[in-house]
């Protein structure tokens, strides 16, 4: 799922490209994705692209006279800039056809979970944000009580839109590890200084990862937008060595979610106990590294 940094990317460059411009026509090819009926998306041809502007996890395009088109990627959503009257495709939602450009909404997934608001005011789409802190505005003391207002693990409170906005599973390891914290330590277990440390690692990943992602994409558009990038420290190394210490990066599996870490930077080499792994082996799952490395072992004595 596109996050922060990639969602303020799509917005910067939507809105460096379309600003201005007139949104001369919009092909649907799956009614499914708009979520509203008044006004049509079919009001919005015509109209000049004021403004693009993120709520939470959202791109909303502002156009004048205001009418505002609300998108939520979702896990497998994605903007894709194409020469003028491009085809949908097989994975095509919506198309925004511009004189000199289209944009191309798809959704690689057969659970067709993206969404389309169609919104009168801004205020109806800021609306649709859960309510979260923005990371990136909070001072300390706003960011500390939205994740003490609820004892949760590090790792939900952090993905929680209702407690912080735009946070989800993959920039969350990589925060998380940035903090030298467990994801499963409890907020309400945080020190002062252990709330600071996770407020400063949080504002210094979002951002680092924003300017990352301006280098690489440059004047073009974002087109590979991922959760797994090479650069990453813990999200998606699974096994793979810890950039810090050498250990090997460990993952633990809940519902459609996972979450990665390093047991020794994070947890003092503790192993998080991973559900169904846990419910398989019972007193035989491993506690430590050393543990693990020992069940892996190919010299290990029976």
């Amino acid at each position: 799922m596109p996050e922060l940094p990639d969602v303020a990317l799509y917005v910067e460059r939507l809105q460096a490209s379309f600003g201005g411009k007139v949104l001369e026509n919009v092909r649907l090819k799956s009614p499914f994705v708009v979520r509203t009926f008044e006004p049509p998306l079919s009001s919005a041809v015509g109209r000049t692209v004021q403004s693009v502007y993120r709520v939470g996890k959202r791109i909303v395009l502002e156009l004048e006279p205001e009418l505002h088109l609300a998108f939520h990627l979702m896990i497998a959503g994605r903007f894709h800039l194409r020469k003028p009257g491009a085809a949908l495709g097989k994975i095509g939602l919506v198309a925004l056809d511009f004189a000199d450009a289209t944009v191309l909404v798809t959704e690689a997934s057969s659970k067709k979970r993206a969404s389309l608001h169609v919104l009168r005011t801004r205020a109806e789409a800021l609306a649709l944000g859960r309510g979260g802190v923005e990371p990136l505005e909070a001072t300390l003391t706003e960011f500390a009580a939205a994740l003490a207002s609820e004892n949760r693990t590090l790792k939900r409170a952090l993905t929680d839109p209702r407690l912080v906005s735009g946070i989800g599973n993959a920039y969350s390891d990589e925060i998380l590890f940035r903090a030298r914290m467990s994801p499963m330590k409890r907020t309400g277990d945080l020190l002062p200084d252990e709330m600071t440390r996770l407020y400063e690692a949080t504002r210094a990943v979002l951002t680092e990862w924003i300017d990352r992602l301006r280098i690489q994409t440059g004047e073009g558009f974002p087109e590979k937008v991922t959760a797994f990038r090479p650069e990453m420290d813990v999200h998606g190394r699974y096994r793979r060595p810890c950039r810090v210490c050498g250990a090997p990066i460990q993952r633990i599996v809940y519902a459609e979610n996972e979450a990665n870490y390093c047991a020794s930077c994070q947890t003092g080499g503790r192993l998080l106990a991973d559900r169904a792994l846990s419910r398989l082996l019972h007193a035989d799952w491993p506690k430590t590294l050393e543990e693990l490395e020992e069940i892996r072992s190919p010299h290990r004595r029976e």
